[in-house]
């Protein structure tokens, strides 16, 4: 059985592991999740449909230790509108990622994450009162790019920033839609064998990084304005998609 740790040697084990803390830790200050990170750091460790398993699983981790953390304020009519299209177009996405080249879906994820970025940067619109028609359009294009990407939380997270929303309820509302979209996903990455035996060992790793990095994360929303924290971590996402492109053009 080939076993995804081993195939890591300790350097490489503690870049990656390092790198996939920080994504976790700045994917809780953003609101929206660790994947926009954390895929275009593993393809630099893994091939890209075994990118899309661990993912899918590390963030069903991530998003049970966010609901614990920050479990007041969940909007569930809102996870109920966004959810529902989420996890129905997250599983046509998920075969989808079986069917498409890996590289033409590297290339999209990169540009995605990166135009996703300016976006969430630079587009700020006043709050809203939620709205159902925006929720379920929102969801249903997040949910496919999940699947299909590994990467649709930026979408709801930007579906999510119209509302007005406290931050805890942000986070929370965010991470009970995440956790339905992840556990389907994974299903389907898992029958397709984008996930074997051999990355229990690395996943369990993963597991712990998901609590380490959800609590260092709250801490610092606790102490620090969200607003500055988030630009730079926006920052960074371009950052990432843009260097990610690179790569994969190389």
């Amino acid at each position: 059985m080939f076993d995804l740790l081993a195939s890591l040697s300790v350097e490489e084990g503690l870049i990656f592991f390092s790198l996939a803390l920080l994504a976790e830790i700045l994917g809780t200050i953003g609101g929206f999740g660790s994947s926009l990170f954390f895929i275009p750091i593993a393809i630099f460790f893994f091939d890209f449909q075994t990118v899309l398993g661990i993912t899918g699983i590390f963030h069903v981790f991530s998003n049970l230790t966010k609901i614990g953390l920050f479990r007041k304020g969940v909007d569930y009519k809102v996870v109920l509108w966004i959810g529902i299209p989420s996890v129905i177009t997250v599983v046509i996405g998920s075969f989808f990622g079986s069917l498409i080249s890996g590289k033409l879906l590297e290339i999209a994820m990169s540009i995605l994450i990166a135009v996703l970025g300016l976006i969430f940067l630079f587009y700020k619109p006043k709050p809203i009162s939620p709205n159902p028609i925006l929720s379920i359009l929102g969801g249903s294009v997040a949910g496919l790019l999940s699947g299909a990407l590994g990467t649709g939380g930026a979408i709801r997270g930007l579906v999510l920033s119209r509302y007005q929303l406290s931050i805890a309820s942000f986070i929370a509302t965010s991470a009970w839609i995440d956790l339905a979209v992840d556990v389907s996903r994974s299903a389907v990455y898992i029958s397709e064998g984008f996930v074997q035996w051999g990355a229990v060992s690395l996943l369990a790793i993963l597991f712990i990084i998901s609590l380490l990095g959800n609590n260092i994360g709250k801490w610092i929303l606790n102490r620090v304005e969200q607003s500055v924290f988030r630009n730079w971590v926006l920052w960074m996402v371009v950052i990432t998609g843009i260097s990610s492109l690179i790569k994969v053009m190389l």
